[in-house]
């Protein structure tokens, strides 16, 4: 069975799949976890790798179950059809965020570029540079529809000359 792109209101993610897995629903939220400031404190939180967005894998005559969640807006549609996802890009969602951050080579990249990635949980894929930053590069990768914000460091950043 493909999983489906369920769209929630926004920051219900977490509850939408808490409410559908509760439901005996299949669901999957990819969660990664980042570094808030508040005026008083820093804290970690597990926030939704994808806004708004949790993917079911649900049998077809259960498919309005789904509306019985609080949260839930709509599945997603592409190009009229409903957006499927197959079980191997669940995988490598998964498998990317258990991957650890490997170092990264970056020399005179400018807007515009394709970048291919050579190495970790992107290896094999190519994105085309869509902003250059001081410490950052923002990729749209289009093959697995998704846009990255690469980290990296200069040369002064780590001492090397």
């Amino acid at each position: 069975m493909p999983w489906h792109v369920v769209y929630t209101k926004p920051k219900a993610e977490k509850k939408v799949s808490e409410e559908l897995a509760a439901m005996g629903i299949e669901v999957y939220c990819p969660l990664v976890s980042k570094i808030r400031q508040w005026s008083d404190r820093k804290k970690k939180v597990e926030m939704p790798l994808f806004t708004s967005y949790v993917f079911v894998n649900i049998e077809e005559k259960r498919k309005n179950d789904v509306f019985h969640a609080k949260g839930v807006v709509r599945y997603l549609f592409w190009l009229g059809k409903p957006a499927l996802v197959r079980d191997t890009e669940i995988e490598e969602i998964k498998k990317w965020l258990h991957t650890d951050v490997t170092d990264v080579e970056v020399e005179n990249i400018q807007k515009g570029d394709l970048f291919e990635i050579k190495e970790g949980p992107f290896k094999n894929h190519s994105g085309l540079v869509e902003e250059v930053n001081k410490n950052t590069i923002r990729l749209k990768v289009e093959s697995i529809g998704v846009m990255l914000t690469i980290k990296y460091n200069t040369p002064a950043d780590t001492g090397k000359a």
